[in-house]
């Protein structure tokens, strides 16, 4: 059970996060904010193979053609700025990666990764605003400080819907790591 459960359960888990979250980056009042930073960070986290780091991926650009084609989501946002997504989601993958050296998730070694997901979150806003800004071409002549003033206000919600999805999936991981121990306990 061990091993379906870590090599099958935990990657369908956190792909169907994804696929009923990505629609509304930040959330409305009939859906839940984009858990797709939280999922790579997770994915990175919990498994080592590349290969489910280019499926999340290329499932999140299933979920956005989706969104933009049969549910009417915006397009705004897709651009030839789109591509850096791939850095930017790579920036939270392999922070998840490197958070495994503070895998016995005890208190400190918890607030160690929660800390390094904080900065890989501040990365991948840097990349996906400032190659928005870059490679959208949807800024005409403003410069960056207006640019910064502009998207300043989305900072607080993109990092926070991350950082609260990343610690409900810390919470998950060690209540199941306390229950394989106990189980390994009473046997």
């Amino acid at each position: 059970m061990t091993t379906f459960f870590k090599q099958q359960f935990l990657p369908l888990t956190l792909m169907t996060i994804m696929a009923l979250t990505r629609f509304h980056h930040f959330g409305t009042a009939f859906s839940l904010p984009d858990a797709s930073l939280a999922v790579f960070f997770l994915a990175g986290l919990g498994f080592s193979s590349l290969w489910l780091f280019v499926f999340l991926l290329l499932e999140a650009g299933v979920i956005d053609y989706l969104a933009i084609t049969q549910f009417s989501v915006s397009d705004f946002c897709i651009s030839s700025a789109y591509v850096c997504l791939i850095p930017t989601y790579a920036a939270m993958w392999f922070a998840g990666r490197y958070s495994k050296l503070f895998a016995s998730l005890s208190f400190v070694d918890s607030l160690k990764t929660f800390g390094l997901a904080a900065s890989a979150t501040t990365v991948a806003f840097i990349i996906s605003n400032g190659s928005f800004y870059v490679f959208s071409d949807r800024f005409g002549e403003l410069s960056w400080n207006q640019y910064f003033s502009q998207t300043a206000q989305y900072y607080p919600p993109y990092i926070s819907s991350a950082l609260i999805y990343v610690a409900i999936g810390l919470a998950v991981i060690k209540l199941w790591k306390t229950s394989q121990v106990m189980a390994t306990v009473e046997s």
